[in-house]
């Protein structure tokens, strides 16, 4: 049976009023466990994702301004058209995803596409690889912030690097029925960004809020969730915490007293990304039009490859 656009826009519509609502009425009839939670949420940001994050999205920024990475990836170039079937400049885009974390891919490869860079076609493709977490999220607040090993960090980030990389390739032939135009050499070179500090400053310090913004409310969301939650195993109970926001999934995950398993869990969960971060790219990625359905299925794509590859590592490095 198909549903007209309107129905399904119309249900969508209530749906989330409803959900709202839902939300509303928990935090009213339990105040101080919301409260609670809000400061957990803030807790978990200012000691696990501020100290490793905002000084590297800072250098970051500062490296991007200075127009250092195109130079460093032309080289590689051919790497993308054969690897991808993708234009070079995605490269530039994917070493800016994995230095920078999520949502800077979704954006890098939307903002690409605005400019005329890359097709529709292109920008589906590229949004299988250069939707990322990044090193200091992955080595800094997971590794060493919540498991206390840096060791399981490198592991997981060269696993969600490797991962992403497979996950382009398994989505090279992507067809969209859109028509594939001649980029030429000369079109695919940004427009040499200026360096401005306060703007880089101003820029890094909104970017760390917004993460703290997101990770607050779904710590309220997983609270309004927890009935439902209690009801299942609590390792699996951690796991769907990990699927509706990554922070607090890796940050209960990590307690799980059998660290394979662990490690394992938490390797889905990143290349995931969480449904909080799924829904920052994709409201990046919506003047593209990305269809939601493909995203999510990219992203389950990049959790199994990235968890296959952890469990690869975790033979040859044992902990």
């Amino acid at each position: 049976m198909k549903f007209s656009r309107k129905f399904i826009a119309n249900f969508s519509y209530i749906f989330f009023t409803i959900l709202v609502l839902f939300f509303l009425v928990c935090m009213i009839a339990n105040p101080a466990i919301f409260i609670t939670q809000s400061l957990n949420g803030i807790s978990a940001w200012a000691f696990n994702v501020l100290p490793s994050v905002l000084p590297f999205m800072f250098f970051t920024r500062v490296l991007s301004a200075l127009d250092i990475i195109p130079k460093l990836v032309h080289p590689l170039s051919p790497v993308s058209q054969k690897l991808f079937k993708t234009p070079p400049i995605s490269l530039y885009a994917f070493v800016l995803a994995i230095l920078s974390g999520y949502p800077v891919g979704s954006k890098m490869v939307a903002d690409l596409f605005l400019q005329g860079k890359i097709t529709k076609q292109d920008a589906f493709k590229m949004s299988a690889f250069c939707s990322t977490s990044g090193p200091m999220f992955i080595v800094g607040a997971v590794g060493i912030g919540m498991f206390k090993s840096a060791q399981i960090g490198y592991i997981l980030f060269l696993s969600h690097v490797i991962g992403a990389i497979l996950n382009g390739v398994v989505f090279r032939n992507l067809k969209t029925g859109q028509e594939q135009k001649n980029l030429s050499p000369a079109s695919v070179n940004l427009d040499k960004p200026s360096f401005n500090l306060s703007d880089i400053v101003l820029g890094s310090t909104l970017s760390i809020l917004s993460v703290g913004t997101i990770i607050v409310i779904f710590f309220i969301v997983i609270e309004c969730f927890s009935p439902i939650l209690s009801l299942l195993p609590q390792n699996v109970s951690f796991f769907f915490e990990g699927v509706i926001e990554i922070t607090k999934g890796c940050l209960d995950i990590s307690a799980i007293s059998n660290k394979i398993l662990a490690v394992c869990l938490c390797s889905f969960v990143i290349g995931f990304g969480g449904i909080s971060t799924i829904l920052q790219s994709l409201t990046m990625l919506a003047q593209v039009k990305m269809p939601v359905k493909l995203f999510v299925l990219q992203k389950i794509f990049h959790a199994l490859l990235s968890t296959c590859v952890t469990i690869l590592l975790l033979f040859i490095f044992p902990l």
